[in-house]
């Protein structure tokens, strides 16, 4: 029975230009699943999209599925073991000699974060899973496996015997890098497309850096049509001393749908509420800040800034 495993990589997909959000769903497109399925999440997760602060690359790899009419099935046959590890950790970290054994871990940390952030391309994901498998075999020689992995291996091997008793079909899995490591590894051939090169022209303007062209970055954003891109102008407006025009381009925005992806909605009001409060609008700032905090949902980062607006009007810090 065909499946492709793709792994996700959580926030590092924000680094990989030519393994991003749209290159996973590429991928995907290119095979012709029958089915796309979740090994790193469990139904009940799926169902209050519980991936929410851990794998930005879902939103839009699932509602591409869904619009389309692919079905979407979580199949972690054991989500709580998954949070055993951060619990563990956290247990550690209370005690002294839990904190050395920690301190112990720390170069693997460091290696981990390595290798999640150098190029990659779908070709090479058979080495990107030899550093996956490295880490977590430094993580056993350590801990042992069990809560400190979150039971890895007994969470995947139930995984794999749950694909095996699937009905005849094609299917996608998609799996958190650490769970990658536990399940057989295959290098894809691709060629990247326009779509993939806006995602991660996009995933870029996310992350501005000191050294960056902000005029060539913004002329690339302004060439594309969408709510997310003019958010993102807006930014480097901001970023450049220039808030009146970022918030023109924020009135422009607001104006607009901008429901997706679903994580714009929270950041785009949260910061209309701090341009209006630097150009002396204090109380579109105040509905915009009471706006964010009225959303279903939110990210966190945007409802500490409305919450933080409501009470004070937002400055700019002098550098």
């Amino acid at each position: 029975m065909p499946v492709l495993i793709l792994p996700t990589l959580g926030p590092f997909h924000l680094l990989q230009p030519r393994y991003n959000a749209q290159t996973l769903i590429e991928l995907i497109e290119a095979f012709e699943p029958s089915e796309l399925l979740l090994g790193s999440y469990g139904p009940d997760e799926l169902a209050v999209d519980s991936w929410r602060d851990e794998e930005p690359a879902f939103f839009f790899v699932l509602p591409w599925a869904r619009a389309r009419g692919l079905p979407v099935r979580a199949l972690d046959p054991q989500p709580a073991w998954r949070k055993e590890e951060e619990l563990f950790r956290q247990a550690l970290e209370a005690f002294p000699q839990g904190q050395t054994l920690l301190a112990q871990a720390q170069p693997l940390d460091e290696e981990l974060r390595r290798a999640l952030s150098q190029p990659l391309w779908p070709q090479e994901l058979p080495r990107l899973q030899r550093a996956l498998q490295s880490y977590l075999e430094g993580l056993r020689r350590l801990f042992g496996e069990g809560p400190a992995t979150g039971h890895r291996s007994e969470r995947m091997a139930l995984l794999q015997a749950h694909l095996a008793q699937l009905p005849e079909g094609r299917y996608v899995l998609l799996v958190g890098a650490l769970d990658y490591a536990e399940l057989p590894a295959q290098g894809i051939e691709h060629t990247p497309t326009e779509a993939e090169r806006i995602r991660a022209l996009l995933d870029r303007a996310w992350r501005l850096e000191a050294s960056d062209d902000l005029a060539l970055l913004l002329e690339e954003l302004r060439s594309i049509p969408t709510a997310e891109s003019l958010y993102l102008a807006a930014q480097i407006y901001l970023a450049a001393g220039a808030p009146e025009a970022a918030f023109e381009l924020m009135e422009t925005l607001i104006q607009q749908d901008f429901s997706e992806p679903a994580y714009l909605p929270g950041y785009a009001l949260a910061r209309y509420g701090q341009l209006a409060d630097l150009l002396g609008q204090r109380e579109r700032a105040l509905s915009a800040y009471r706006a964010v905090l009225a959303l279903s949902w939110a990210p966190s980062e945007a409802r500490d800034v409305a919450q933080a607006g409501l009470c004070t009007p937002f400055k700019v810090s002098p550098a």
